[in-house]
């Protein structure tokens, strides 16, 4: 434990370059008298790091000091393989180095722990988009990562889905999020500074500008795509239906209707006495009717509308048209 901890020490070090002890401790989940403890012997075994003091003081190792990656664990080298994703990857324009940075990581492993990282690339593969569509074409995605990496202000000619349909806008691009298969550019918008998302393969036309720009102190991207999600989910569902389902429909109900859905079923789901023999009567959370009555109709004869009237005269009206036609 101790060895693991002296090590992510001094990998911080390399890879922040001064820090406090207090810091230090922060990040390691120690206290500060651990951390001095650690220096020392860091110190005694020849590693060149030294402190200075005062306000901006702290640790720092002396500049050119690299460690080597013999420190990785055999669960640690085969994480930071199955974290590896060519597709991505390829498509930001880095398969190539991607491939590159492995080659030389697996050369730096001791060979105990090469072996251990080939088995990961032999045993699993990451597909990350999802099923039932084709992946989204995506041609300004590299010039998009490039404008990130720069900080470089995009003129771009959106499509989006209300009107006016196509619009254009001047980006401030703060990072790239590749989400079930889909990339999207979190962007800063306006004269207010607000961040936006937009679906990267929706951008009919882009021109990376001169331009640069700063970032708004402390955004954070990971933390703004869980807001972003959050904010999402909350609008996703306006309303609730009334529902019976068959046992055949109870069953299929997560595949046909989703998550949201299937977890209604569970947690509101009885068995109710006014209707078929085994059937079951729940509460589920809808998007609009108009949403809802399409999504119903494809569990066929396995559900029953009862609330609210308006999706259920909806959902009569469609079936009575469905049989004037074939019968």
């Amino acid at each position: 434990m101790r060895a693991s901890r002296l090590l992510s020490l001094l990998l911080l070090l390399q890879d922040r370059g001064r820090m406090t002890a207090q810091q230090l401790a922060d990040e390691l989940e120690v206290s500060v008298r651990t951390v001095y403890r650690d220096v020392e012997q860091l110190g005694a075994a020849g590693i060149p790091l030294y402190g200075e003091a005062g306000h901006a003081g702290g640790y720092r190792l002396v500049d050119g000091y690299r460690t080597r990656l013999t420190g990785l664990t055999a669960d640690e080298a085969q994480a930071v393989f199955l974290a590896g994703l060519p597709g991505p990857a390829a498509e930001l324009g880095l398969g190539d180095v991607l491939a590159a940075a492995r080659l030389k990581l697996r050369a730096a492993l001791p060979p105990e722990l090469r072996e251990s990282a080939g088995r990961v690339q032999e045993r699993f593969l990451l597909d990350a988009p999802g099923w039932y569509g084709d992946p989204a074409e995506t041609p300004h995605l590299q010039a998009a990562a490039s404008a990130v990496w720069e900080r470089r202000v995009l003129a771009v000619r959106y499509r989006r889905w209300k009107n006016p349909m196509v619009v254009d806008r001047h980006l401030e691009p703060l990072g790239l999020v590749l989400k079930a298969g889909r990339w999207y550019l979190v962007a800063a918008s306006g004269s207010a500074g607000r961040a936006f998302t937009y679906r990267v393969d929706q951008i009919l036309e882009l021109e990376v500008l001169a331009e640069t720009f700063e970032a708004p102190e402390g955004f954070d991207l990971t933390a703004h795509w869980q807001a972003y999600l959050a904010d999402f989910y909350a609008r996703l569902h306006t309303g609730v239906a009334e529902i019976r389902l068959s046992p055949y429909g109870a069953r299929r109900v997560r595949d046909m209707l989703g998550d949201a859905v299937h977890h209604a079923v569970e947690e509101t789901g009885r068995p109710d006495p006014d209707g078929p023999e085994g059937w079951i009567r729940a509460t589920v959370p809808i998007e609009s009717v108009d949403h809802a009555h399409g999504q119903f109709l494809m569990m066929g004869t396995s559900i029953e509308v009862l609330a609210p009237t308006e999706l259920r005269d909806r959902v009569a009206e469609t079936v009575r048209e469905l049989a004037d036609r074939y019968r």
